[in-house]
């Protein structure tokens, strides 16, 4: 038991080697905790821990971290193909794919290994917290801890409490990304939380404004990058998110709040029914294939 009804966390164990999983397990190391990467392929394994060596080393030629603790916290990051051996962490989070049912099989197949005192989290971006802690042994001891994409550069973390998560993981949590020098959010367990509530109907709206023909892909980005100081324009940006996620998120809002007004756009289920996902696909809203991203309408 830590200070003020927290517990402490030294290992911390990642489920998922994917996008979010390394960028996760790189920031953890760099707080200077000890880092379990799992994931069930060994070539994601790899290719994360190449990853992150490449993030830290930009970090250092940025001046942001020295090459000490670079060093350091590529030493803290361990790799396992093994699920059950993350059963000995304080802390665990599940960055597997945005699906309810591989989510539950993970928290399933890790709880006869768990500790007792081993909180477990989730970063899913939209999926019902309460739901996927009830599946578990532990509700009291699970919460939602969803981390911003690239995970390295964004400050924003939101902590989101299922109906049963008791005030010491909460605590603890808090702690935990005071540690990471991120910044907090507390958001309570209703579809897609704060961030996505509010920026997936926004992105879905610029699709619908493609779609009926109100603007181009480019009047349409470049109406929210100068008219609303946005850094990235709506549709620049869900090619960037991954349009199959983007599509998810809604169905999800539309599904778990019952409101019309969260209908996905039919133009954007039609581009995921083409297989064009953004930038992971080389083809979105933009074609990537060339030397400068194309608008494809």
């Amino acid at each position: 038991m830590g200070r003020d009804g927290q517990m402490d966390v030294t290992l911390v164990g990642v489920v998922g080697a994917g996008q979010m999983g390394n960028g996760i397990a790189h920031i953890f190391a760099l707080a200077g905790y000890d880092v379990l990467l799992n994931d069930i392929s060994q070539e994601s394994l790899d290719k994360a821990l190449d990853v992150i060596g490449r993030n830290l080393d930009r970090q250092v030629s940025r001046g942001k971290i020295t090459p000490e603790a670079r060093m350091e916290a590529l030493g803290r990051i361990r790799t396992t193909p093994n699920l059950a051996e993350l059963g000995q962490t304080d802390l665990v989070i599940e960055a597997a794919t945005e699906r309810e049912t591989v989510k539950q099989a993970i928290f399933q197949e890790l709880q006869p290994h768990l500790k007792p005192t081993t909180i477990l989290t989730s970063n899913t971006s939209s999926i019902s917290i309460t739901r996927l802690a009830s599946r578990t042994d532990r509700p009291e001891r699970f919460m939602g801890f969803h981390f911003m994409n690239p995970v390295p550069v964004m400050q924003l973390v939101e902590l989101i409490r299922g109906i049963a998560t008791n005030e010491e993981t909460y605590q603890t949590l808090l702690a935990v990304v005071q540690k990471l020098g991120k910044t907090a959010a507390t958001a309570e367990d209703f579809p897609a939380f704060i961030v996505n509530r509010i920026l997936m109907p926004m992105i879905n709206e610029a699709v619908y404004t493609l779609y009926e023909g109100v603007g181009s892909v480019q009047s349409i980005d470049e109406s929210l990058k100068l008219g609303a100081n946005h850094p990235m324009g709506p549709l620049e940006l869900a090619d960037f998110i991954g349009l199959d996620t983007c599509l998810a998120i809604m169905n999800v809002l539309h599904d778990g709040l019952a409101d019309t007004k969260y209908r996905p756009c039919p133009l954007l289920t039609k581009y995921v029914e083409a297989g064009w996902l953004g930038r992971k696909t080389q083809r979105g809203f933009y074609d990537y294939r060339g030397e400068r991203p194309v608008p494809t309408r």
